[in-house]
This record gives C-alpha cells, structure tokens and sequence, in this order.
C-alpha cells in the first residue's frame, strides 16, 4: 500500500509544470541611469518605459529584439553593485552577424570564441574555469560559440549562437489568447497584400510575418518580411 507520503509525492509531481511561469525581467545594477540608457539605446533594443516615483526611484526598461525577457535599471532598482551582473546570454541564430551588428552600433565586442578542453585558469563566467579558443567552435556546434561585451558599468554580455534547439527548449511559449490575437493581426495584413500579389501559398507568407512580429518588428515591417519571403520563394 503506497504511504500518504508517497501519495502526495505523485500529487504534486502530477501537478508540477503546469503553470507557466515566464522569465519577464532581469535587473541589471548601474552607476548611472541615463548613461546606462544611452548604451542600451545605441544597441537597438526597445525602450519599454522609463518611469519615477517621485525623487528617490526611476525604473528604465529594455526589451532584445526578439526577446520575450527584458532588463530594468534604475535608481534604487536594487542594492546589487554596479557591474556585478555576469554572464547574461542573449541567444543569436548566427554569432558572426551578430557581432559585426554590435559593432555597426559602435559597441565594443570580443571576437569569437569557443570554450577549450583545458580546465585550468580563469575567465569570463561563460563557462567556469575553462579558457577561451580563439573562433567560433570547429564543429559549429549549437550553443558552443561565443561573443562577449559590457555595458559601461562592467556588467557582463554574450551572445550566444544557437541554430538549433534541445528538446523541449522552444524558443516561444505563446498562450491561446495571444496566439488568437497575432493570427488575426496576420490574417487582416495578408488580405491587404494578396489582391495584387503572385499566386503564392498562404504559408509563407503567415510565416515569416509571424516570426518578424515575434522579433519585435512592427505591423508594417512584418508585411514587408512576408512580402519578401514570398518572392524569395517564388524565385527559387
């Protein structure tokens, strides 16, 4: 007979996961608000708010394109120290283009690198106790390429290439309602675009707008990225 231990184990191991619970916000500690502002504007990323309550507190918000997770900073944020944040990843689907669009923004990035087999030294917090190899992993291996920067108070960046997912880790988790929502947003578009375009099937289209919307891209951006997967398709 199984114990009322055991029975409550199963109960709530039968339960576990059941609630999404979606990382929304990652704080990261800064010396200097508007500064910090003013860097992560020069990377690209959407300005969600900037915020007071009264003298003694400012919130600031970004959002990574395409990412479903965003940063706050501020005064009196957190008690943290500047600069203590290491090791935040930020997933790329193609590490080289990614570095050189940092660098187009006038952000100072490591070239890219791979972790070594040597466990011996010490480094960035990417991978603890290994050294950094010189290029991206010789395999092109998911997950195992590496770029790195900091923000003006030393909180630690990297971008990290990833082409292709283990099982379970998707990269979106949208909820009925939200995915009811950007259908309906896709369906009205398309049907402003499909009286005067070439015979196509609905699916590319629907696609690379959904993904684009996903990435941050506006209503009309997304159009633009349906249009142009259509005559990509078409041509080939």
């Amino acid at each position: 007979m199984a114990t009322l231990s055991a029975i409550n184990n199963e109960r709530t191991n039968a339960g576990s996961g059941k609630v999404d619970m979606k990382l929304e916000v990652v704080i990261v500690p800064v010396s200097d608000v508007d500064r910090a502002k003013d860097f992560y504007t020069k990377l690209g990323w959407r300005l969600d708010a900037d915020f007071t309550a009264g003298d003694d507190w400012r919130g600031v918000q970004f959002t990574p394109p395409g990412s479903g997770c965003s940063v706050i900073f501020g005064k009196n944020v957190t008690t943290a120290a500047p600069g203590s944040a290491q090791g935040l990843y930020l997933a790329v689907s193609e590490i080289e283009s990614a570095r050189n669009d940092l660098l187009r923004h006038g952000v100072e990035v490591s070239e890219v690198f791979h972790g070594s087999n040597v466990h011996s030294g010490t480094d960035e917090p990417y991978i603890f106790g290994r050294l950094r190899s010189s290029g991206p992993d010789p395999a092109h291996t998911s997950y195992f390429s590496f770029a790195s920067f900091r923000d003006p108070d030393g909180n630690g960046w990297l971008l990290q290439e990833i082409t292709s997912r283990l099982p379970g880790r998707g990269v979106s988790n949208f909820d009925v309602a939200t995915m009811t929502e950007l259908l309906r947003e896709t369906e009205e578009h398309h049907g402003k675009y499909e009286p005067t375009a070439p015979k196509h099937h609905w699916s590319k289209w629907y696609a690379a707008y959904i993904v684009a919307r996903q990435n941050g891209k506006t209503p009309e951006q997304a159009a633009e990225e349906g249009r142009l997967n259509v005559e990509r398709a078409l041509a080939a």
